[in-house]
């Protein structure tokens, strides 16, 4: 089927890019741009403003078919509000368009995140800046558990509505994620897999290829292919990237290509799943401390667009503004492989049983391990003030429910005042 039907008065099937394109290429990298600048507070501000502009304003996209997108989204590894972002700029204008799209999106973040990093993860920074960095980082485990709170409720709800059996798997996969996290973070990405295979090896132990079984929902003049299916989509992403990181220099760059790799092709979930994938890397590789890595993760909260630009952060303590870019690269990468390989099948993979199988395993896993990521975040404070600190963010994100932003500025304002008053610092 050709990427653009000829044009004229007939309607375009659900999924293709339209006639002669809806948006021209300036359109899409200033409206793409403007998200990607004012994209504060991470997936659910990045969708609301695609839907604004794409639905609502625009009427490019209609809303069922925008929803089925971010249905398909959340069932790709990496960040899913980053594929979104790229899959809108491809349904008005094509492949070229998804390119200038998606990276006008995540430039503007990326481009502030690295000059903050240059600023936060100096050898010897100023005073104040290593007060704010301990006082923002301190509310960082605070972040992660909200953002778990917010995923786990509709997740519970969609088991407990699916019967006993499926409450029990439910909770062993969630409490596999948080201990794989809390414990062995460098192997999260096994452990997400297994908790979705085995869901899927459950309800469809029929061999693969055999038929859907009767009900299963598929779209009107779409047939599902091989290349949709969740580990498959993973696997050649994860081949692609891979050889990516091979062409690179051996040594650190190699270890900090496998790094960004496992962020981006194999991160179930996105958003914070990625810390106990990167941590152990980071720290592991003495490319940070424990304290930088808090504070890394913090500037990934507060820049405008795709939380995953913490991976930057981390590449730029590991080997300067190279390593950053290095680190970005990878990371997205998968994201424009997934989209573009796949878009036109997206209304078919929101209704394929065995890909929403396969989440509903590896999804509560991932749900508990952003939870569980919040023990080593907190392990790693050192100061008692920073515990305090803590807490209020807790009280600011989970009680009082402040955004994430305004969380993270006032523990930063909190830590710049200690250090003024000369305060014990993290080393």
């Amino acid at each position: 089927m050709p990427a653009a039907d000829e044009p004229g008065p007939e309607p375009v099937p659900a999924g293709e890019p339209r006639a002669g394109y809806q948006a021209s290429l300036a359109t899409v990298l200033r409206e793409w741009g403007r998200i990607g600048c004012v994209g504060f507070g991470g997936p659910p501000a990045h969708i609301a403003l695609l839907r604004k502009l794409c639905v609502d304003r625009e009427h490019w996209l209609d809303a069922t078919e925008f929803e089925d997108a971010i249905s398909a989204c959340n069932l790709l590894p990496g960040p899913a509000s980053t594929q979104l972002a790229i899959f809108c700029a491809w349904r008005v204008r094509g492949r070229l368009g998804a390119l200038a799209g998606g990276a006008a999106f995540i430039v503007p973040g990326l481009v502030v995140i690295l000059a903050l990093s240059g600023l936060f993860l100096a050898g010897t920074p100023p005073l104040w800046v290593k007060g704010i960095g301990a006082g923002a980082g301190a509310a960082v485990a605070a972040v992660a558990v909200q953002a778990g709170e917010n995923l786990l409720r509709p997740s519970w709800t969609r088991a407990k509505q699916a019967g006993s059996q499926r409450r029990i798997r439910w909770a062993l996969y969630l409490g596999a994620g948080g201990a794989a996290a809390a414990a062995i973070g460098p192997w999260l990405v096994l452990v997400l897999l297994g908790c979705g295979l085995t869901e899927l090896a459950v309800r469809h132990p029929r061999r693969a290829g055999s038929p859907d079984p009767p009900g299963s929902r598929s779209a009107p003049r779409i047939t599902p292919l091989p290349v949709i299916t969740v580990p498959a989509a993973a696997a050649r992403a994860a081949g692609t990237a891979r050889a990516a990181a091979t062409a690179v220099a051996a040594g650190g760059l190699a270890a900090q290509a496998r790094s960004a790799l496992k962020v981006g092709a194999l991160s179930f979930g996105g958003g914070f799943v990625i810390i106990p994938l990167m941590r152990a890397d980071a720290v592991g590789h003495h490319w940070m401390t424990s304290s930088q890595f808090l504070n890394a993760v913090a500037l990934g909260q507060i820049t405008p667009g795709p939380v995953v630009q913490t991976v930057a952060a981390v590449g730029y303590a590991a080997a300067g503004l190279g390593g950053g870019l290095l680190a970005a690269l990878i990371a997205f990468s998968p994201s424009f492989i997934f989209v573009l390989g796949g878009a036109r099948y997206f209304s078919s993979l929101r209704g394929n049983r065995r890909a929403q199988a396969f989440l509903d395993g590896a999804g509560p896993g991932a749900i508990g391990a952003i939870l569980g990521s919040a023990i080593p975040l907190t392990a790693a404070l050192t100061e008692p003030w920073q515990y305090a600190v803590l807490a209020a963010a807790i009280l600011l994100l989970l009680a009082l429910r402040r955004g994430v932003v305004f969380a993270l500025l006032a523990a930063g304002a909190a830590g710049l005042i200690i250090s003024l008053a000369g305060g014990p610092l993290p080393h």
